[in-house]
């Protein structure tokens, strides 16, 4: 059986042809510059990376060119499309409209249509995404499977906000978090690894990446997440400022002439890592420069490691302790400074992390990074959210 992969977004599309018998990668790869000028596609396979400058003025092309790169009779690894059992969508809020991984029908698509501006910059191109998969592909099922959807098991106290309650009734206004996917399959695999029925766990998951999300995880379950209605609450992040004083947000857009949504792109593309350093948004450039002596660089990593800390402390309390803590993403499984930084200080906690350990940890593979007589186990798993997306997909199209 093999399914594929679809993570749209407004001008790009990755994607993963996954054979779900042995759960490994046949095929992956992106199209880049959707819609705009000098579109890139890549394609890797079977140890080989074809990459093309070629144009793609809009998603239907770009998922026709994924699939002939499929089935091309060289370079292909399937002989037809009809060898594809199902596609998996990725889709990063669903309000309350989708709870779980679903079918798509007419009827969720016009849901997601009316969901769309929950997620600006990311729903309306899954939407496009889902849409140019059918015209390609109109008899292979297909399932949307959400971000949020692994967060709806927090209780009502840790997901509502302190605002009028029937503004929570017509519109929905609560804690959504996202990444839920990623924090799903690494508790799994950290219960897995360590031999353990992860419903005897208290787990704290740190998605560290561009953008990052922690969560704390209670048999399996998520009990409260650090981002909310959107990706932009939580700890400060690559351009996103993470938690502000809403007033503070005001003060500044009246200072600076702009309206409500101005002030939401500022906040989401010109905050975070970039707008303290002044350098970048990329945890690498950053680090250069802190090295190099640059002040605000080190101090936007000294805030990005601080509020982790703060996330762990509060979710170990919110568990009434911990067994486990998971750095994984981009930067939670490569940046060892960053991890260091966000557990200094806290063995009043039984955390306790080996220096040695953590930073000559192995890359793509899972490791334990704690110290000996540490209470808490420390791992360092790398995540893969299309697994999980394509296992959905199996389950609801119910294709095992």
């Amino acid at each position: 059986m093999k399914i594929l992969v679809i993570n749209s977004g407004s001008s790009s599309l990755k994607y993963q042809l996954i054979d779900m018998e042995t759960e490994g990668v046949l095929a992956k790869g992106l199209c880049e510059r959707i819609g705009i000028a000098n579109s890139n596609f890549i394609y890797k396979a079977n140890g080989t990376t074809i990459e093309q400058q070629i144009d793609m003025p809009s998603h239907n092309v770009a998922v026709k060119l994924v699939l002939d790169k499929l089935t091309d009779k060289e370079v292909g690894v399937i002989s037809s499309m009809s060898e594809i059992d199902g596609v998996g969508h990725r889709v990063v809020a669903s309000g309350e409209a989708f709870k779980k991984p679903t079918l798509v029908t007419p009827k969720a698509m016009e849901l997601m249509e009316e969901i769309k501006d929950l997620a600006p910059l990311h729903n309306p191109a899954a939407i496009v995404g889902v849409k140019a998969c059918l015209a390609a592909m109109p008899n292979t099922p297909m399932v949307l499977v959400f971000d949020t959807g692994f967060h709806f098991t927090m209780p009502d106290y840790a997901y509502m906000y302190a605002v009028d309650y029937t503004h929570y009734e017509k519109y929905k206004i609560r804690r959504y978090g996202a990444h839920g996917t990623s924090h799903k399959f690494v508790a799994e695999e950290a219960a897995k690894y360590l031999g353990k029925n992860i419903e005897d766990l208290k787990i704290i998951t740190c998605h560290l990446g561009n953008g990052s999300s922690i969560t704390a995880v209670n048999g399996g379950k998520c009990i409260d997440t650090s981002m909310g209605f959107t990706p932009l609450a939580g700890v400060p992040m690559g351009t996103r400022s993470g938690d502000i004083d809403y007033a503070a947000a005001e003060y500044i857009a009246k200072k600076e002439g702009m309206d409500v949504s101005e002030m939401l792109t500022y906040l989401n593309k010109k905050c975070g890592m970039l707008g303290v350093s002044g350098v970048s948004s990329d945890f690498r450039d950053l680090s250069a420069a802190a090295d190099a002596g640059n002040y605000r660089a080190k101090l936007a990593l000294d805030m990005f490691a601080y509020g982790t800390k703060k996330y762990i402390g509060a979710y170990a309390a919110a568990l009434n302790g911990v067994d486990v803590i998971v750095f994984t993403a981009g930067i939670g499984e490569n940046d060892n400074r960053i991890r260091e930084a966000a557990l200094k200080d806290m063995e009043y906690l039984g955390i306790k992390l080996d220096a040695k350990k953590n930073d000559n940890c192995p890359r793509g593979t899972i490791a334990e990074i704690q110290a000996k007589g540490s209470k808490v186990k420390i791992l360092v798993i790398p995540t893969n959210e299309e697994l999980v997306i394509a296992r959905e997909t199996v389950k609801e199209a119910k294709l095992g």
